[in-house]
């Protein structure tokens, strides 16, 4: 079937264009980079030998028209501006965070100017998910921190075992997370040997989203809260999430790991390493997966969740990938894999 890359020249639309060029069913149709229109896509993205002699397009909507299956993978605020004219049947992945939010005061709070709408949200592994994304012509894909964060706290919540009103996450993500555009704070002689916080003080937009997925597999009416700080590491991609919560009831380690475990039942790319195992970026890099280990605290009381993913991978470009897999009806591991490029 006939594809289209919306914002291709950027991280995530070359981690799509190198997963899609391998795809059975996929046909890579238009490549649109509208700041790169007429440059070779090997220009900005050497390693995609198998596209040599192509380049990128401008955005037109007549081009999009072309294609069975979208994959726009925009800045916030972009996408909502090119769906009026993309004919209703086209079904369309959205790797920004245009349609994420349920609530027009959080997209307000977080990220300004008007809430576009609501699409299906796109974290397969959640209950029900899978089922709706299979009947959704348009599905948000997730945020990277938010997959990395929801997936580790997510059976917790939905079991009741951890206070979800006082969820504390630390994630550390690379700089491919912070997009292509030039800035002065992700020069290599700026990141290299350094570590520093930003959008301190929970203001990062997807602590919203969170929020809302974790209360959708919580309790009616519980208070799911999350004080989440983002790290910028000096490494290209991957991100590590440490999340602490308290514990509301007396559960042993292997409780906790049953739990995990019996959530994310038939699901292959969650994967809760053996006890002693701690899970790397390195590891997950290049991959849909995301490796999960926890450990309870019995000085504190507390339950300890570590989970790493590749931000490219199962943080944008592969997650969105299996979501376009559901939606035609296909297998949603076609094309992708389980194993990282790394140790």
């Amino acid at each position: 079937m006939k594809i289209g890359v919306i914002g291709a020249s950027g991280y995530s639309g070359g981690e799509l264009l190198r997963l899609l060029v391998n795809h059975p069913e996929f046909e890579l149709h238009y490549i649109a980079a509208g700041s790169s229109a007429g440059s070779p896509v090997t220009q900005l993205h050497p390693g995609l030998l198998e596209l040599s002699g192509r380049a990128f397009e401008s955005t037109s909507t007549d081009r999009m028209n072309e294609c069975e299956l979208l994959f726009f993978a925009l800045p916030h605020g972009e996408s909502a501006k090119l769906l009026a004219d993309v004919r209703a049947d086209v079904r369309i992945v959205d790797l920004g965070a245009d349609y994420r939010l349920i609530s027009e005061i959080a997209w307000e709070r977080y990220y300004g100017g008007e809430h576009a709408g609501t699409w299906s949200y796109g974290l397969s592994e959640l209950p029900g998910a899978r089922e709706l994304i299979s009947r959704s012509t348009r599905v948000a894909n997730p945020g990277c921190y938010a997959t990395s964060i929801i997936v580790a706290a997510a059976p917790f919540v939905a079991a009741g075992v951890i206070n979800a009103a006082d969820i504390v996450a630390v994630a550390a993500s690379g700089t491919t997370g912070a997009g292509r555009k030039p800035s002065a704070r992700l020069l290599a002689s700026e990141v290299m040997g350094s570590l520093t916080s930003y959008k301190f003080g929970g203001v990062h937009q997807h602590t919203p989203e969170i929020e809302q997925a974790l209360a959708s597999v919580a309790d009616e009416g519980s208070e799911v809260r999350i004080s989440f700080t983002p790290i910028l590491a000096p490494m290209p991609r991957g991100i590590l999430s440490t999340i602490t919560a308290v514990l509301s009831t007396d559960i042993s380690l292997n409780q906790a790991r049953d739990l995990f475990t019996a959530f994310y039942q038939g699901h292959e790319f969650i994967t809760l390493l053996p006890e002693g195992e701690l899970p790397q970026t390195a590891s997950v890099v290049g991959s849909n997966s995301v490796h999960v280990q926890c450990a309870i605290d019995a000085h504190t009381g507390r339950l300890i969740i570590s989970s790493a993913l590749d931000n490219l991978g199962k943080g944008a470009a592969s997650a969105a990938i299996q979501n376009a897999n559901l939606m035609n009806g296909f297998e949603s591991s076609l094309g992708l894999s389980r194993n990282g490029l790394g140790a």
